[in-house]
């Protein structure tokens, strides 16, 4: 079936994913197989990103989040992430017209303070520059992990107790999901994971509670629009229940 004859099934099913979150894994994998340096995966590996953004706005989603930088990759060499945080402000820098004319808001999620001045000097001006957009949201998780981010809600509304502007008695799922970097945000409705591997990786561990999860052996790089679409059209067979007993018809 070809790309746009999915985009129809997908349209005319009506069942589009609200939010859509994508562990991007393999560009290092992707490489190497090609006898070449895993910094040549994350610079093909922009053109599946570019692709996934159009998909989602084209379908109608409101919300996509991808997992750019993890916290533990800053263990990685230091010649690898200068690389990575060179090619994260070349796609900013080129892209942000483009998401400002399609009505995309960028919005960073992480602990970014740990980023060098001038990525993350483009990033802010980039989100500053989007702010306004309304049709879509783009997450960019950047030096991001979920047990941090519960850390980081958990200290928050500690520090509101004691300032007295929250009783500890009113905290609610609701009132913690509102101090993630998330907030303002449906959860996700479906979680992408490229290369096949079977670990969600310190991802949206609270968001993801009902989030539908699927799972694909293509490496990141060669993740076009059409996989994206086939992984909706899989979305869509689902029965979703969130705990509750499938009705009887």
């Amino acid at each position: 079936m070809t790309e746009s004859e999915l985009k129809e099934l997908i349209v005319e099913s009506g069942d589009i994913p609200g939010h859509i979150a994508i562990i991007m894994d393999g560009n290092g994998r992707w490489a190497e197989i090609r006898g070449r340096p895993r910094v040549f995966g994350h610079q093909h590996g922009m053109n599946a990103v570019r692709a996934v953004v159009e998909g989602c706005r084209e379908l109608g989603c409101k919300a996509l989040t991808l997992y750019a930088f993890s916290e533990e990759n800053w263990k990685r060499p230091r010649s690898e992430i200068k690389v990575l945080m060179r090619l994260l402000r070349k796609y900013i820098e080129k892209e942000q017209n483009n998401l400002k004319k399609d009505g995309i808001k960028l919005r960073c999620l992480g602990r970014l303070g740990k980023i060098d001045a001038e990525p993350r000097k483009t990033l802010e001006e980039a989100v500053a520059y989007t702010a306004d957009c309304n049709d879509m949201v783009l997450n960019l998780a950047i030096s991001y992990g979920s047990r941090s981010e519960i850390v980081d809600a958990a200290r928050y509304l500690c520090r509101e107790a004691a300032a007295g502007r929250l009783d500890p008695e009113s905290v609610d799922e609701y009132t913690f999901a509102g101090a993630l970097y998330t907030s303002g945000l449906p959860d996700p409705d479906l979680l992408i994971r490229t290369s096949g591997e079977m670990r969600v990786s310190n991802f949206l561990l609270w968001q993801i509670a009902y989030t539908e999860i699927y799972i694909t052996p293509i490496l990141w790089p060669d993740f076009t629009k059409k996989d994206l679409f086939e992984a909706i059209g899989e979305f869509q067979k689902r029965d979703r229940r969130f705990g509750r007993v499938k009705s009887k018809k």
